[in-house]
């Protein structure tokens, strides 16, 4: 790339002081090493590359006004662009409202090399209501969104030396019916409380550049992979071209694998032979060219990549399931809302940006679900890249029902967040709404957004289970959210059944808290160890009992900590990985490894008498009895009493709440079962939901033959003897009976011949 150096140029007025950040609340690996004019030198667009481009990014002069004034006289302060005003990167770190408008100043030179081309200005993402000028004409109308790129041509409105750019933006932010996500006007410092929600991130966030274009030019490349005809899609989008021929060819390194033409406009198609196919094991990438024609000359060529591979649902062993080019695997990820205690929702290098979702690779995960935000095109890339499935959220609006006009807003502005992703081979589902928040119209938004993008996944409400919400009854899949879970979500006849939202596991680490004290989470975890125990447990749950029970996909809350939330694998700052690496690896690559080859599943003897007898070395001569209504284990012989063996037989029948399952009915005292009762385990008779759920228990392998009984309604949680007594345990867990210690021997059991047949 060439990228051309652009300075500011001396203005009439009093210069500002020198312009220098503010102090981080919390301090990233990255935070003191951001250039101060060149923040984000990267090209900002990977999957529209030109060789020629000029960075705007660094230090701009900066003012605040009231939201009704026009331009200040004067800009009286400086702003590190682009980071928000509320953040420390931003050398600004101040409180903005719904009464404010930020106002950005500064001068450029086009480069001469530019001369007899047109000068398109780019905005990876200003939040909200941006309006543009140059040399004090306005550029073109104001653009509204604050997750979606825009750009001007700004051709007519040069001059031949230095040219003053003035932008203005106005962020009402969760006062005002746009997309907003997570943000909410807020003090800017550490402070406690703020719940779910976090500071706001007002003004520029992305990139801002100038690229040099023909009059005719390409402006977007929709890449969609067919494997069912070993081909790729294309369409390509041009301004001042419509009609034109265009040439696409896809290449693997110097070899051309595959070459089309068509018409701008049009779709086509490139052959691509025996494709080299992308998954996140395997995430190869071919290099894309496009090349528009006029007669027989170039006049555009624009650089972009595209993966081959295909996304859908289908049965899969009798089970509605998601398939990754035609294959299961499961899909394990975590909530990644994208927040920096220095730049708020701006990470403060491109190498940041990577590290995230590098750590999702490093931990195991195989997919993102980038939560309420959407990111920069770098963003993508990397997932792309590293080989990450992504469900991206559409930001939600503020929680209350939207009005027409903001219902007009949102859906447009989603529309657009489609077009400028939709190559992106990482992105496989778009998540439409979330918990009910700003909810309407469920249905008829998941079947727009299906049809506007047929090749991947639909989610019409992430947490349906949830909060309020309204299931609009279609899409793809079915999302529950459960903490900490991981809950009971089943497929149905037409969806499958992901856990869009569990575990929230909280661990704080002294010295590394956005508010010191102030944290919290779904389930604190008193150390490292056991946060360690818990994370694992529930995902050898998923892989044990969830995942054979239909559940296809489960989004861990969360990547890293946010402000107060202390639930993240990581703390906020990215100093600190809170979890044993390895294991949590080893945990994910199981749990992906199982969805390949599904075990047979367990089988116990229905209708038929059977004791169960303990596999702990040292206690193989104890059994499940019953005595006082209570159940404990007891050491059973040939030369017991007729009581005795009478109470440690029991009739394996299928589980009352669940036919897949178990339940186990007393010998001696008929339609009594085994059940839980506040962990506890009884022998008791009942009626109800909820005790037919408390009184069946999935079977799941254990070791050398023996069996692991997991409670039907707390799939983490296994049946265990502990001194003598049965307890319903979790791996991880703060009571006495979640003991590490031999946790795996103490709950698994033998199935054996009956002690009273």
């Amino acid at each position: 790339m060439c990228v051309a150096a652009l300075t500011a140029t001396d203005t009439a007025e009093a210069a500002p002081a020198a312009w220098s950040p503010k102090p981080a609340p919390m301090t990233t690996p990255w935070t003191d090493r951001v250039p101060v004019d060149a923040p984000l030198p990267e090209y900002p667009r990977p999957q529209l590359t030109r060789p020629d481009w000029a960075n705007l990014n660094g230090v701009w002069d900066f003012a605040v006004t009231p939201a009704d004034a026009g331009q200040p006289a004067s800009f009286p302060e400086q702003i590190r662009v682009p980071f928000v005003a509320e953040s420390a990167l931003s050398g600004i770190q101040r409180k903005i409202t719904q009464n404010d408008r930020l106002w950005y100043r500064r001068t450029f030179t086009v480069p001469s090399a530019w001369n007899g081309r047109r000068v398109q200005l780019n905005f990876g993402a200003s939040d909200w209501r941006t309006t543009v000028w140059v040399n004090g004409r306005q550029a073109g109308a104001a653009h509204s969104g604050g997750y979606d790129s825009f750009s001007y041509d700004i051709t007519g409105l040069l001059t031949g030396g230095t040219n003053t750019l003035v932008v203005s933006v106005w962020d009402p932010t969760q006062t005002g019916g746009q997309a907003v996500g997570k943000q909410r006007i807020s003090d800017v410092v550490p402070h406690p409380g703020g719940g779910i929600f976090y500071t706001a991130a007002s003004g520029i966030w992305q990139t801002v550049w100038l690229e040099p274009t023909a009059a005719a030019h390409i402006t977007r490349l929709d890449l969609v992979p067919d494997l069912k005809s070993d081909s790729l899609k294309v369409t390509v989008r041009g301004e001042g071209a419509d009609g034109q021929n265009v040439r696409v060819t896809v290449s693997s390194g110097s070899t051309t694998v595959g070459s089309g033409t068509g018409q701008v406009g049009g779709a086509f198609s490139v052959a691509i032979p025996h494709p080299h196919l992308w998954t996140p094991d395997d995430p190869f990438l071919y290099d894309v060219r496009a090349d528009l024609l006029s007669g027989g000359a170039t006049v555009d060529s624009v650089g972009s990549y595209t993966g081959m591979r295909s996304i859908g649902v289908a049965r899969v062993g009798g089970v509605l399931r998601p398939v990754l080019n035609g294959a299961f695997v499961f899909q394990t990820g975590t909530l990644d809302q994208g927040y920096w205690p220095d730049g708020i929702y701006t990470a403060p290098t491109d190498e940041a940006l990577r590290y995230d979702l590098q750590k999702h690779k490093d931990l195991g995960f195989n997919m993102v679900r980038k939560h309420i935000k959407v990111e920069s095109q770098r963003w993508f890339y990397w997932a792309d890249r590293l080989g990450l499935l992504v469900w991206q959220d559409m930001p939600a609006m503020d929680t209350r029902t939207p009005d027409a006009a903001a219902r007009t807003q949102w859906e447009a502005e989603y529309d657009r967040i489609i077009d400028q992703h939709r190559s992106s081979p990482s992105l496989v589902m778009w998540v439409d709404q979330n918990e009910g928040w700003g909810q309407y119209d469920q249905a008829r938004i998941a079947d727009h957004v299906k049809s506007y993008d047929p090749s991947r996944l639909v989610d019409n409400m992430s947490g349906v289970n949830c909060c309020g919400a309204v299931d609009g009854g279609n899409g793809d899949v079915l999302d529950h959210h459960v903490y900490v879970g991981p809950g009971t979500t089943v497929p149905t006849a037409t969806r499958a059944a992901v856990l869009g939202e569990y575990g929230g596991l909280g661990y704080r680490v002294s010295g590394h808290e956005w508010y010191p004290g102030g944290g919290f989470s779904y389930e604190d975890q008193p150390t490292r160890a056991h946060l360690d125990d818990r994370l694992t447990g529930l995902l050898d749950s998923l892989r044990e009992v969830r995942m054979p029970a239909g559940l296809s996909a489960s989004v861990y809350t969360e990547i890293t900590d946010v402000e107060n939330e202390s639930n993240g694998l990581l703390t906020y700052d990215r100093q600190v990985v809170k979890v044993d690496a390895a294991r949590i690896r080893a945990a994910n690559r199981a749990l992906i490894d199982a969805s390949r080859q599904p075990a047979a599943p367990v089988s116990l003897p229905a209708g038929q008498y059977r004791s169960l007898r303990v596999t702990t070395p040292g206690f193989t001569d104890r059994y499940i009895r019953h005595k006082d209504g209570a159940v404990y284990t007891e050491v059973v012989g040939a030369n017991s009493d007729g009581l005795l063996k009478n109470d440690a037989t029991w009739k394996i029948v299928p589980g009352l709440a669940d036919g897949s399952c178990y339940s186990f009915e007393s010998r001696n005292y008929p339609g009594q079962y085994l059940r839980h009762r506040d962990y506890r385990v009884y022998k008791e008779a009942g009626s109800g939901d909820l005790f037919r759920t408390d009184a069946t228990f999935c079977a799941v392998r254990g070791a050398d033959g023996g069996v692991r009984l997991s409670a039907a309604g707390f799939p983490e949680q296994y049946l265990r003897h502990y001194n003598a007594e049965l307890w319903l345990a979790t791996p991880g867990g703060t009571h006495a009976w979640d003991s590490p210690a031999h946790f795996a021997e103490d709950t698994t059991w033998a199935v054996e011949a009956p002690w009273a047949p």
